[in-house]
């Protein structure tokens, strides 16, 4: 029963839930590591579990070390999956209502300074105008590109990969981003990715293939590029810059949030370019301003 179950439910997450193919990957392997879980302690199947199993379930992984954020993924995995199985007459009872989850601590974000940003950009810049092979050249464009597009408009980078040409509309200086959920927003993006958009696009059929369709990036081999790729160039265009930390494209992402509220913009306007379903997610933002102005009054104020 188990297996046919897990799969009718991993349909419905995909089909009527519109959840990205990730989250759908995740929560079934959270939905798998339950069962393995029944089996190796003998609790029976999915439709003998009740609250204390699942309760034992989670202890079990906080004493062997889980991350909390793994617990709190996990719980809501079996919440929505008995909460569906009880819904469609799969199950007679929804053994989870009372579960909940551990609370995570939330850590702030690592992030770069503005003055850094700046410099991992211009050392991009300078590598793609020193580059005199004309397809080196293409493919040193295209990272400026990249990484000012991520940086510009903190776009996740699964979306920075969806993008196609006709996602950038330069006269009004936005993006158009296929988001999470099957959702589709608007993100602004300014001169300088704007510029860099235009000479990445002025070569990119140096090394584009047939196969690379209307993607806007295209990697090595001429496909649409991989999130892979993409995670390698940013950590390694971070590492360019003393003392910034080790980020990816997400770590850009938390950086143009920040370095946006520190601006002056407003919360709400950050959630919407971000693509945040809820304010409270854009709020972590708030905390790490307020972390650099405690440091920096620590820093400066006499009587700190």
């Amino acid at each position: 029963m188990g297996a046919d179950l897990i799969e009718a439910w991993v349909r419905h997450l995909g089909a009527e839930r519109n959840m990205s193919a990730n989250t759908v990957r995740a929560y079934a392997g959270d939905l798998a590591h339950l069962v393995d879980y029944l089996d190796r302690t003998g609790s029976g199947e999915l439709g003998d579990v009740d609250l204390r199993t699942l309760r034992r379930w989670l202890a079990g992984m906080h004493a062997a070390g889980a991350e909390r954020a793994t617990m709190q993924r996990r719980a809501a995995a079996a919440r929505v999956f008995f909460a569906w199985a009880h819904a469609t007459g799969r199950l007679a009872a929804d053994p989870a209502t009372g579960l909940r989850s551990p609370r995570v601590d939330r850590r702030l974000p690592a992030t770069v300074e503005v003055d850094q940003a700046r410099q991992m950009l211009e050392a991009l810049a300078d590598r793609a105008g020193a580059e005199t092979d004309p397809v080196l050249r293409a493919r040193a464009l295209r990272d400026v590109a990249i990484v000012e597009v991520l940086y510009a408009g903190g776009v996740r980078v699964g979306e920075l990969c969806g993008l196609d040409a006709g996602s950038v509309d330069a006269e009004r200086q936005v993006l158009r981003v296929h988001g999470k959920g099957d959702k589709d927003r608007t993100v602004p993006v300014g001169d300088p990715a704007l510029r860099a958009l235009e000479a990445w696009r002025s070569v990119r059929d140096l090394i584009a293939a047939p196969q690379a369709g209307e993607a806007l990036f295209v990697g090595d081999r001429g496909a649409r590029i991989d999130p892979r790729v993409v995670r390698r160039l940013v950590h390694r265009a971070v590492a360019s810059v003393p003392d910034a930390p080790d980020l990816g494209p997400h770590g850009l992402r938390h950086a143009m949030a920040t370095h946006l509220l520190e601006g002056g913009a407003d919360l709400r306007s950050v959630q919407e370019i971000l693509g945040h379903a809820s304010l409270a997610t854009t709020q972590i933002y708030t905390h790490v301003s307020a972390e650099r102005l405690r440091t920096a009054y620590q820093q400066a104020h006499p009587r700190a």
